[in-house]
């Protein structure tokens, strides 16, 4: 699945949320120089906005269509694993990745990231997690449930904050097995977004396993979750929880 969603990049580059400049202003500005390493780079959305943030940008993503878009704005990118991508001697002053850390082993991961960290980099992953208003949230898991009857998780209707944070403790214990980094951090944001119907059906195909659904399927989806929105208005507003899970390379460690 984490090689599906070149199959609209330029959809999925218009359409996905940016992240909080607080959070992105806060990691750039505990770096000790300029030089990100953005891994699952995707399109470019985080990359662009650590670029704003004065942070010099390269690039690592296993599907060379998104790696394409992210090059139209001049970023360097390799089209790999980032478990088996080779460094070729290269070190950064910050590995960061969006949306991405959960299709990366946990442990091989964490030990790329300090191999290509100088001692106090940091390593810096993040998520935004979208819930949107518990009632809508009970209809398009509804849909869902009716549509893809296969895929249990994408049918529950609470916060979704939960299934990250659990993720999340996963993730940092892999941090710590690489044995070369601090005690890892979490911080959070949070934002919100008003949707419209149409906006709101426009990223659907981005999510998941909407990537790779058949046309009649999919439009079943569509029509579903539009049928919800409009239920309920025609338009509703998106809580984002920005989860980030943090640690600096330790001096010294091997």
């Amino acid at each position: 699945m984490a090689e599906s969603f070149g199959a609209d990049a330029d959809r999925y580059d218009r359409t996905r949320p940016r992240y909080p400049e607080a959070m992105v202003t806060r990691v750039a500005a505990s770096l000790p120089g300029p030089y990100v390493l953005d891994v699952g780079i995707g399109t470019g959305i985080a990359a662009r906005q650590f670029q704003a943030a004065g942070c010099e940008v390269f690039g690592v993503d296993v599907d060379a269509r998104m790696a394409g878009l992210a090059r139209r704005d001049g970023i360097e990118v390799e089209v790999s694993a980032f478990e088996s991508w080779d460094p070729a001697g290269r070190t950064f002053d910050g590995v960061v990745a969006g949306q991405t850390w959960h299709w990366i082993d946990p442990v091989a991961g964490a030990a790329k990231a300090a191999e290509v960290l100088r001692p106090g980099g940091r390593l810096a992953l993040f998520w935004n997690v979208f819930q949107p208003p518990a009632a809508l949230g009970d209809a398009f898991a509804e849909v869902y449930r009716r549509v893809l009857p296969g895929m249990p998780s994408l049918a529950q209707a609470g916060p979704a904050v939960g299934m990250y944070l659990s993720l999340l403790d996963k993730i940092a214990d892999g941090i710590r097995a690489a044995g070369a980094f601090g005690e890892p951090e979490e911080w959070r944001y949070d934002w919100e977004r008003v949707y419209t119907r149409d906006e709101w059906l426009e990223q659907v195909p981005t999510h998941g396993p909407a990537t790779g659904l058949p046309p009649e399927q999919l439009r079943e989806l569509l029509d579903g979750l539009g049928a919800a929105v409009d239920a309920a208005g025609g338009a509703f507003t998106v809580h984002y929880d920005v989860l980030v899970l943090t640690a600096v390379r330790a001096a010294g460690a091997e």
